[in-house]
């Protein structure tokens, strides 16, 4: 089983290349909700933009961290390029965070500066000095706290949840990979790091050594008991949004083809993996979504982020 998953994976690293060499297509940018601010960070020594859609109201707020993509820019954010889930949040009661940057880092703290992606403390940043800033800016608690992402940090969120479980009370992950240290899976996370021109042994050390199987939120999946947690894929069969990824079809186009399913296929495999290991976890309040089609597209992040906020993050604040 885990050759076969391996496989799956090596084929989508292959992917994870050709996708960040190409220039790939974005909806033009509606007039975003909120304001960018710039929180600075001690432990990254920078001033880190962050789009914020306060919540409004005069009593203190939840807050819904929302993290980017591999390829996250450093001067805005793919959720902000691609989605309205910005403008959708506005009049919910809760403070929305959606920090700029972070491409390849996995949002973690590197045990080392990189020579090319610099200072990466975002957990860090994540956990300890934004939150500080959202409450003394934007009303936020600082105990109902939630946090999302996408193939990367879906990731990324898992894995800060479960590392923290007594400061969030629900996570989301869509097309994430959080079987880290499978087979495959580890040398998928070691590549896509590399195409951003990082070196993956900054990140978590020398694998088996390291930090890495402290980073897996398969491992760490028991500490999430009583906590609300949202998981989705597609299966990288066609897309409902996208007829050129669909073989068969009057305009199919193999390169894109090539560039949107395997991660997909990738990420249904170790998702499916991990919601099973969250199945023998007594308490979790476990919310999934794995399509028959669905290719790694923001179309998709989209519809499942606002369903993710109706069945675990709302529930979860209030």
């Amino acid at each position: 089983m885990l050759k076969s998953v391996g496989k799956r994976l090596l084929v989508a690293v292959a992917a994870v290349a050709t996708l960040a060499g190409t220039a790939v297509a974005v909806a033009p940018q509606a007039q975003a909700a909120g304001t960018t601010e710039y929180v600075y960070s001690k432990s990254m020594n920078r001033k880190i933009p962050v789009r914020i859609v306060d919540g409004g109201g005069s009593g203190a707020k939840p807050t819904l961290y929302l993290l980017d993509g591999l390829r996250a820019p450093n001067n805005t954010s793919g959720w902000l390029q691609n989605t309205n889930v910005d403008r959708w949040m506005v009049g919910k009661g809760t403070n929305v965070a959606i920090p700029f940057g972070g491409g390849g880092s996995f949002y973690t703290n590197w045990e080392r500066r990189d020579p090319k992606l610099g200072t990466q403390k975002w957990e860090t940043f994540l956990t300890k000095e934004l939150p500080a800033y959202m409450k003394a800016k934007h009303n936020s608690d600082n105990r109902r706290n939630g946090i999302a992402g996408l193939s990367m940090s879906g990731t990324a969120a898992l894995n800060l949840a479960s590392r923290h479980p007594g400061f969030y009370k629900a996570v989301a992950s869509y097309s994430g990979y959080p079987t880290v240290t499978m087979p495959g899976f580890t040398q998928g996370i070691q590549q896509s790091v590399a195409v951003m021109g990082g070196n993956p042994t900054n990140m978590w050390g020398f694998y088996p050594a390291g930090e890495w199987f402290a980073n897996d939120p398969f491992l760490s999946a028991g500490n999430l008991a009583g906590h609300y947690v949202y998981v989705s894929s597609g299966t990288g069969v066609g897309s409902k949004y996208d007829s050129s990824v669909t073989p068969g079809s009057g305009n199919f186009n193999p390169t894109k083809f090539a560039q949107m399913v395997p991660l997909e296929v990738a990420a249904s495999t170790s998702s499916q993996l991990y919601i099973a290991r969250l199945a023998t976890v007594p308490g979790v309040r476990l919310t999934t979504h794995i399509s028959p089609d669905g290719v790694h597209w923001w179309d998709y992040w989209q519809a499942r982020f606002k369903q993710s906020w109706n069945t675990t993050f709302r529930p979860a604040f209030f």
